[in-house]
């Protein structure tokens, strides 16, 4: 290797405004101005680090005090006329006093005397104000530039007195070609995927882009070949990924354990490896619209391997995929053991469950949701008449006469030993009769005032329970009592949704036959009033009373001290068996 070697970073360093990749918008203004002869006193060129500030300054101050292409770039500033300052390591005042003195020495041959101050971010408050006055009215022939990748950090007095021009990154497809053109003119073999490996690598600074081109010659020598510059950067490649989405889509986890632990042995950052996952799903995302294929930065043949692999998985599962990965980025730099959450990370992946058996069990759930409401609304139904299967009419026979003491007979022993009580008669209608609802009633104040009915073989007489019922005495202690068997009665008979709603309600006052219920949600109340008759009918069965309900959402609950969501999620993953079966199929986790 000769002694005089020069890295490409410096050997490749453009001289003109033609040889500057990508910052034509900078490039054409600045030349622009040289031509009028409306060259500012003052420049700030910002941009990330790499693209061409520094290089874009030396050009123009070469252009403009027409320097011989003879003397490199980095020998401009032993020029008398040109001076360079970092104001990483000059950020004082004395610095900018120095400076302001050499603004006074008029140029020694041309016609302007540049100042080029790099990273002017790094000047403290002091030297920026010392350096206002001078920067605001310099003598004619001087003219200052300034570069910084983090302008926010310059005094908003100091933008002012400048003009800006911000540096945008160089895209991929340009850093190649710039690559492409050094490759052949050093000599070297180096094929396309390669270069787009570096150029990626580089993340649009050219600077950086050279930096490890030079590094990849001196790994592999003058024929670079794919799988060792990989090696040489230690980067994941496209095809370990694509191998990796392969056990993905099959749910292979030995497989994917097994490639795990080949990158890891192989030296593979952790990092560098979710990173290049996080880019490899993106390019599937957008590979499922092949009109948007452009914003995939890869070579052909790999944008022909996204178009394939893209219709594996659904836009909505690389969504989700995209959503673990990125969170494990940030989780696993905090970790105790990293390799252990990636592991699980990877994990989860394969496992995950897919989109369209998610749909499916939606479906599943809206049919079960909506049996559900049926089934309620049949059972809130029962106070409507209820009427059996209409029967042909039979010619009317002559019915035997009931007796009064027939009649007596068949009533309760309680009725018949009071004469004051009321009978109720009922009479079936002509077609039809209604259970619970008598059709007719017969009122006798006395049994020896009891007139013969004639009716058909069918009629019931019964007398009403309500007077009955009303005799018995029942406290609020007593409903608290068999409030547990109550609930219990409602196994199978009621919908397991209102069966668990019935259970965050508990009485707690009985005015007359109106039983307060308190619950602690709106949900619970807006069930329990729908279906209010029905469980008052369950209630009369445990009871012997029938009660009227009248449900109230508890004030307590909004004055008792919070507590964990994490907590919440697992008494309700216990009470309800559909977020229960959710997550033991698909592993849900609470986020908060």
């Amino acid at each position: 290797m000769s002694e005089n070697y020069r890295a490409l970073t410096r050997k490749y360093r453009p001289q003109n405004f033609e040889d500057i990749v990508s910052q034509d918008h900078v490039s054409s203004t600045l030349m622009n101005a040289i031509k009028q002869n409306r060259l500012s006193h003052a420049y700030m060129f910002c941009g990330p680090r790499g693209v061409g500030k520094t290089t874009m300054a030396r050009v123009l101050a070469r252009t403009i005090n027409e320097i011989d292409s003879s003397v490199d770039g980095e020998s401009l500033n032993q020029t008398l006329n040109i001076v360079e300052m970092d104001a990483a390591s000059n950020n004082k005042v004395d610095d900018v006093h120095h400076l302001r003195e050499s603004v006074r020495i008029p140029p020694q041959n041309g016609r302007y005397k540049v100042f080029i101050v790099d990273e002017v971010h790094m000047l403290s408050k002091a030297a920026f104000n010392a350096l206002l006055k001078t920067l605001e009215e310099p003598p004619e022939h001087a003219i200052f530039i300034f570069a910084t990748t983090e302008p926010h950090k310059v005094l908003p007095t100091i933008l002012s007195r400048v003009q800006r021009f911000d540096f945008k990154r160089i895209a991929v497809d340009e850093i190649v070609r710039r690559l492409r053109k050094i490759s052949a003119d050093e000599h070297i073999s180096i094929d396309d995927e390669s270069l787009h490996v570096i150029a990626k690598k580089a993340d649009g600074a050219l600077r950086d882009a050279l930096g490890l081109m030079d590094q990849a010659i001196a790994f592999c020598g003058d024929n670079i070949t794919h799988n060792e510059l990989l090696q040489a950067l230690n980067v994941v490649g496209t095809d370990r990924l694509f191998q990796f989405m392969n056990c993905v889509k099959d749910h292979d986890a030995d497989q994917g354990l097994e490639l795990i632990n080949t990158l890891l042995q192989e030296g593979y950052d952790i990092q560098e490896f979710l990173i290049g996952l996080t880019e490899h799903l993106r390019n599937l995302y957008i590979a499922h619209h092949s009109k948007q294929l452009y914003m995939v930065e890869a070579s052909e043949d790999t944008k022909a391997k996204y178009k394939e692999s893209a219709p594996d998985c659904s836009r909505d599962d690389l969504m989700r995929m995209l959503h673990i990965v990125s969170e494990a980025q940030i989780k696993i730099k905090d970790a105790n053991q990293p390799r252990i959450q990636f592991e699980i990370t990877l994990l989860k992946l394969i496992h995950m469950e897919r989109s369209e058996n998610l749909a499916k069990l939606l479906a599943n759930l809206e049919e079960v949701k909506k049996n559900s409401k049926n089934l309620g609304a049949l059972s809130s139904g029962s106070e409507k008449p209820v009427y059996p299967e209409k029967k042909e009419k039979t010619p009317p026979t002559e019915p035997e006469p009931i007796e009064q003491s027939d009649l007596v007979k068949e009533l309760p022993k309680q009725e018949s030993a009071s004469p004051d009580k009321e009978i109720l008669v009922e009479e079936e209608p002509e077609d039809e009769f209604d259970i619970g609802a008598p059709a007719l009633k017969t009122k006798f104040s006395q049994p020896s005032q009891l007139k013969t009915t004639q009716v058909s073989a069918e009629v019931k007489v019964e007398t009403t329970n309500e007077s009955s019922a009303n005799q018995k005495t029942v406290r609020i202690e007593d409903i608290k009592n068999a409030w547990p068997e109550f609930i219990d009665s409602l196994n199978g008979s009621v919908s397991s949704i209102l069966k668990m709603q019935t259970e965050r309600a508990l009485p707690v006052r009985l005015k007359g036959t109106e039983l307060s219920l308190e619950c602690d949600n709106q949900l619970a109340k807006t069930m329990l009033d729908e279906q209010a008759k029905e469980l008052a009918g369950k209630l009369q069965e445990c009871i012997g009373v029938a009660l009227r309900f009248n449900v109230e959402v508890s004030q307590k609950t909004k004055q008792t001290t919070a507590r964990n969501p994490y907590e919440r999620f697992k008494e309700i993953q216990q009470k309800d068996p559909m977020v229960r079966s959710l997550v033991e199929r698909f592993g849900a986790e609470l986020e908060y």
